[in-house]
């Protein structure tokens, strides 16, 4: 099989999504790869290491779209890749369709097989392809939170951990999951008081156990969240629906709650966001205020640090990168149900009921599909 790798070409984005290891690994296997020239420069990867790995170089995006039959990405095509994608073609990458309804609407159009990181699920319905997305995530949020909280950024000019005699900052994460629990870990090791709210018990038990004491649990509900803003100095955005679009925990008005010069960081702004006031934003330009309140939601939060991004997700996807070539993915699929799981779109049909639910489309599961 021809498997492809073109550069990443969305705003600030420098991670790649097959490092040369990889790269020869599928090699030695019999497949080619086809890296589109720089692709890997932004994580530190430059094309001699691909070249010495026996991959092509191709000079050009449109090269590497045309020849190859497996396309592995990291970002969701773009407006000038829609028309590059193709019948039968194999796109592996996060999609995150319910954010997207134009997006959704051309890949029904171009017959291909969209198969998105982020609903491909385990037996344990853990996400192992989001998650270390997410550990990124969560903890760069805290970086990013600290830095928009300081005078010089607008914000109310509070030092999350405090010092002797003065109190630490208020950070308030919705979600326990990955994104979650990576913010709470590194907000607490700077000192900060955290709570962390979500609906699964089991979960807040668990965190309850492992976090350090400067960390609180919560049930969320909507008086719970109402009352943590009110105090919060920071919030952090951090649910997950599987390939749905995110709850809007945080309505526009409840904005007003909150102190002027505090933080939302935005994690689930792929899905939608978390935050009715949120609109994605990018590494250019990253934040902007709503009622006083300092919003950030870049939308490629990892694409910042695409040396560790880059490795963190590699060593995730490449296993299913590898059974994607050798057994082509009708059959990988039909050996692994948690793979299936990642297949949104298929031959112009919505496989995925979250990404249908989204937009009001009609959908088939992929087992009727493939019979």
């Amino acid at each position: 099989m021809i498997v492809g790798v073109p550069k990443e070409i969305k705003a600030n984005e420098n991670r790649v999504a097959l490092v040369p290891a990889g790269a020869e690994a599928l090699i030695a296997s019999g497949h080619e790869v086809c890296v589109e020239e720089g692709a890997g420069l932004g994580s530190g990867f430059p094309d001699d290491i691909y070249r010495a790995a026996g991959a092509e170089v191709a000079g050009s995006a449109a090269e590497v779209w045309e020849r190859a039959e497996l396309i592995v990405k990291v970002k969701e095509p773009i407006e000038v890749e829609y028309d590059r994608m193709r019948p039968d073609q194999v796109i592996f990458t996060y999609f995150h369709f319910a954010a997207d309804e134009r997006l959704t609407r051309r890949t029904i159009d171009s017959g291909c097989i969209a198969i998105a990181y982020e609903t491909v699920q385990l037996p344990t319905g853990e996400l192992p392809l989001l998650t270390p997305m997410s550990e990124v995530a969560g903890r760069m949020a805290i970086q990013v939170a600290a830095t928009s909280l300081e005078r010089t950024s607008g914000g109310y000019g509070i030092l999350l951990g405090g010092v002797p005699g003065v109190l630490p900052a208020e950070v308030v994460i919705l979600g326990g999951g990955a994104v979650g629990s990576n913010a709470a870990t590194i907000a607490a090791g700077l000192g900060a008081h955290v709570t962390v709210l979500d609906v699964d018990l089991p979960r807040l038990r668990y965190l309850a156990e492992v976090m350090p004491a400067n960390v609180d649990t919560l049930y969320s509900n909507r008086h719970a969240i109402l009352e943590q803003i009110g105090r919060a100095d920071v919030v952090i955005g951090a649910v997950l629906v599987p390939g749905g679009k995110a709850p809007k925990l945080i309505r526009h008005d409840d904005l007003r709650r909150m102190k002027d010069g505090s933080v939302i960081v935005d994690v689930a702004v792929d899905q939608g966001g978390c935050v009715e006031s949120a609109r994605p934003t990018t590494h250019n330009d990253p934040t902007y205020t709503v009622h006083g309140v300092i919003h950030y939601c870049v939308a490629n939060m990892p694409g910042a640090v695409p040396h560790t991004s880059t490795l963190a997700l590699t060593n995730a996807t490449f296993p299913y990168v590898a059974r994607l070539a050798d057994r082509g993915w009708e059959a990988a699929c039909r050996a692994d149900a948690g793979l299936a799981l990642g297949v949104n779109v298929a031959r112009g049909i919505v496989t995925y009921g979250a990404v249908a639910d989204a937009f009001d489309l009609d959908h088939r599961p992929l087992d009727a599909l493939s019979g």
